[in-house]
């Protein structure tokens, strides 16, 4: 035992953080377990969604030459620009249709299979993906290819709903955020990847583009064959089967340790309090007064993450490149630097949101993009006007990458899961995910018109959506950092000005349950706990 655990043995026996260390983050939380199903369940689920935002983008001219090539074979004659446009158009953009499907498949699946099963069972969805695109020019069927990005689009769907939640479930409140972070991350790492394979000097050529959609099923299989291994999230065995043995042996293997009293303390606390309530729909959770500025927020930050305005970005990448003297040939290359950005900037977000807190996070990325998107907006006006100015465009570039991944490009995740209670969470993720993916497709749909109406004025659009999205921060999200789940209800339930009648009723005594040792009660659940000396 520790200088610290010695100095406060009560503290240590209940499993608390000692007196004047509170939320303190320690090696303690965590664990080697911890981490390999943090790492297992990224790499599988937001690595591969992450993978497939950017691996279209290298063999674009190949595919759309085999789309032209097939359609001549079959009809005797080239595919009309527009036509072939149509098909690519749809190509791209059914990855989020399908992701749209996906969200809505999360509660039915969830409520069966738990959130382990469902991350084991969405590998078939990324394996079938995956054969069917990289099989498609062997077998001359473009139509393989766009069916693949729609069941992609479903993995996707599935796995940013079920990892956020599994990863929530399972962490201590002291490192919940950055564990949480670990999906923004591997996101980066995906697209990274993506660019990364895309080269000519690796799978970007005509001969091998294929093979950059079959390396989808490596992800995949590492799941299926490593996640069986680790534990369901405890919270789901106590909650919705009941199993309290069950989930205090996974709190025990996640954690890396034999006294697990306090976690089981605050999940006990929870399960008190909402003892008689089922699983909560979509249109309860839409109507309900007392989660109302939750599922706001959760709206709010959602749709500013997809609509702030990183795809505009991308878009502009390849002619600031070449405005500012870089070869057409170099400029594959120099796009790495953005998917290298992407990732360290969520790295540096995993290290410092325990200390930092969400709030500043979330709202110092959305205000710093809204100044790059006005800086960079001035220097696109004037870059034919100096030499220098289209390096600072790549400045500006890069700046409002890193300050996306800082913050906005993780966070929403993180809060969704934080925001609901355990039955609400599933319909939160539904809600949160739909909006994502609804988001996401109107900016593919729209953007080209923007673009093309504003030019490079279209980022001040952007600007006002970023800011727009701080300044809503500033005056309603409450820090998360650190808080259990029934105190961070608690604290919204005051901007409510509603609180559940469960809540209300049973709050004062879950609270002094949580807090202090409890008292011996026969009736209690806690009583085993309390006769094998564990509390």
């Amino acid at each position: 035992m520790d200088s610290r655990a010695r100095a406060h043995p009560g503290a240590a026996k209940r499993g608390r953080t000692p007196r004047g260390t509170p939320g303190r983050r320690t090696r303690k939380d965590w664990s080697c377990l911890l981490l390999v199903a943090s790492f297992v369940g990224a790499f599988g689920s937001s690595f591969l969604y992450g993978y497939n935002l950017s691996v279209v983008n290298a063999p674009t001219p190949y595919i759309k030459a085999f789309y032209n090539e097939s359609w001549e074979r079959r009809r005797g004659h080239p595919i009309d620009p527009d036509t072939l446009t149509l098909l690519w158009s749809v190509t791209v953009s059914i990855f989020a249709i399908g992701g749209l499907v996906g969200t809505l498949m999360v509660k039915l699946i969830g409520k069966v299979l738990g959130r382990k099963y469902t991350l084991l069972v969405n590998n078939g969805f990324a394996i079938s993906a995956a054969l069917l695109m990289a099989c498609s020019l062997q077998a001359g069927a473009f139509e393989m290819l766009i069916v693949g990005r729609f069941i992609m689009g479903v993995d996707g769907g599935i796995s940013l709903s079920v990892l956020p939640m599994y990863l929530n479930e399972i962490s201590p409140k002291e490192i919940r955020g950055a564990l949480g972070q670990v999906t923004a991350i591997f996101i980066c790492i995906g697209v990274f990847t993506g660019q990364l394979l895309g080269l000519p000097e690796l799978l970007g050529k005509e001969s091998t583009w294929p093979y950059l959609f079959g390396v989808i099923a490596v992800p995949a299989l590492v799941q299926l064959v490593s996640l069986p291994f680790l534990p369901e999230s405890p919270r789901f065995l106590l909650f919705e089967k009941h199993d309290q043995a069950g989930a205090e042996k996974a709190f025990q293997t996640f954690l890396g340790k034999e006294d697990v009293s306090r976690e089981v303390e605050e999940v006990l606390a929870e399960s008190r309090v909402q003892r008689n309530i089922e699983l909560v729909s979509v249109l309860e959770l839409l109507r309900s007064p007392f989660v109302r500025w939750q599922v706001i927020t959760v709206i709010v930050t959602m749709a500013c993450y997809q609509l702030c305005g990183l795809n505009a970005i991308w878009f502009y990448t390849n002619s600031i490149f070449g405005k500012a003297g870089i070869s057409p040939e170099k400029i594959p290359y120099i796009t790495l630097s953005t998917g290298g950005i992407e990732t360290l900037a969520a790295i540096f977000s995993g290290l410092v949101i325990e200390r930092l807190g969400r709030r500043p996070l979330l709202i110092g990325g959305f205000g710093l993009m809204a100044l790059f998107f006005g800086i960079i907006t001035i220097t696109l006006t004037f870059q034919d006007h100096a030499p220098w100015i289209p390096y600072l465009s790549i400045v500006c570039i890069l700046a409002i990458i890193a300050s996306f991944c800082s913050g906005p490009g993780g966070i929403p995740f993180i809060l969704t899961g934080e925001f609901f209670q355990q039955s609400q969470r599933p319909a939160a993720f539904i809600i949160a995910g739909t909006v994502n993916w609804l988001s996401n497709f109107a900016v593919g749909l729209l953007f080209p018109f923007i673009q093309k109406s504003l030019d490079t004025y279209c980022f001040l659009v952007f600007a006002t959506i970023c800011l727009t999205g701080a300044v809503y921060f500033y005056f309603v999200l409450p820090e998360t950092k650190n808080r259990t789940f029934a105190e961070i209800s608690q604290a919204l339930a005051k901007r409510n000005k509603a609180i559940p009648p469960e809540e209300n009723t049973n709050s004062a005594a879950s609270d002094a349950k949580v807090t202090r040792r409890p008292e011996p009660d026969p009736a209690s659940t806690l009583d085993n706990y309390t006769k094998n000396g564990i509390v």
